[in-house]
């Protein structure tokens, strides 16, 4: 399954949720400033990179993850992109889109548009990442869904690999 955290502008919510997929950011405490601002493209995408999809890891499960910014194009990236993954040979459902702007608060949509739309960084990061770390919750929770939907056993997601 190809795994896809897509929002606005693929700068924060999509980021975060990524890397707390893969492993990348704790699970049971908020991050620091610092652990967001080390996440590559946290805080770092503009309008440029809507509808570039970029792959920021592989899952336990081998699942690569993806973070995407739709833009104002919104649904319609996500068509395109499954349309042309099907031009390509990819099956029909091996897509997950995970839309995380349903985790986004004011402070995150203030502090975004004053840094990425306006380029105010001084005075949007701060303000991005107050809200980032206020959602983080609610971002722990969706990627746990998301989780849950790959493996509904329940087991791990890891892939088995004989003692040696």
């Amino acid at each position: 399954m190809h795994i896809v955290y897509t929002c606005y502008g693929g700068a924060h919510s999509s980021p975060v949720a990524a890397a707390v997929h893969l492993g990348r950011l704790p699970r049971h405490r908020t991050p620091a400033a610092a652990e967001l601002l080390a996440l590559p493209l946290f805080d770092r995408t503009d309008s440029r990179g809507h509808g570039v999809l970029y792959e920021v890891g592989v899952d336990e499960g081998g699942n690569p993850v993806y973070v995407l910014g739709r833009g104002r194009a919104g649904t319609s990236v996500l068509r395109a992109l499954q349309s042309g993954y099907a031009l390509a040979g990819g099956a029909q459902g091996e897509l997950l889109f995970v839309d995380t702007l349903q985790a986004v608060n004011a402070w995150m949509r203030i502090g975004g548009f004053l840094s990425r739309a306006l380029g105010w960084v001084r005075l949007g990061r701060p303000i991005v990442i107050y809200g980032t770390r206020r959602a983080y919750p609610r971002l722990v929770r969706l990627v746990a869904e998301v989780e849950a939907r790959l493996n509904p056993s329940g087991g791990s997601t890891r892939p088995h690999r004989s003692p040696r």
